[in-house]
């Protein structure tokens, strides 16, 4: 079982910055791939950002060269730099996490969301 909390998002003006975090805790064995999803209204949830355990991060091409996605192995945290804001991109924002439970079964944790809106 894994628990993810996010923080960080807000409200901010287009070309600005804001940093998401997601702490990862509970009882497994091992987190591999986690990343940042988002959900605006009316749309379906989609892929923003991954990066493995090792560090090969994958993003959205609506998204390269503005955010940049990072983790600390040994806290169990994820982060989302988010620079050069458009209002598009306004969504909640989910934290994910792939693991292995004790058992060795799959785990696919999801946090609560965080708005992040970009607005003048």
């Amino acid at each position: 079982q894994v628990q993810l909390v996010e923080s960080g998002g807000g409200l901010v003006q287009p070309g600005g910055s804001l940093r998401l975090s997601c702490a990862a805790s509970g009882s497994f064995r091992s987190i591999g791939v986690m990343g940042w999803y988002r959900q605006a209204p009316g749309n379906q949830r989609e892929l923003v950002a991954t990066i493995t355990s090792g560090g090969a991060t994958n993003s959205a091409d609506s998204v390269k060269g503005r955010f940049t996605i990072s983790r600390d192995n040994a806290k169990k945290t994820v982060y989302l730099q988010m620079n050069s804001l458009k209002v598009e991109d306004t969504a909640v924002y989910f934290c994910n996490a792939l693991g292995l439970s004790h058992s060795m079964t799959r785990i696919n944790g999801w946090g609560q969301g965080t708005q992040v809106t970009v607005s003048s």
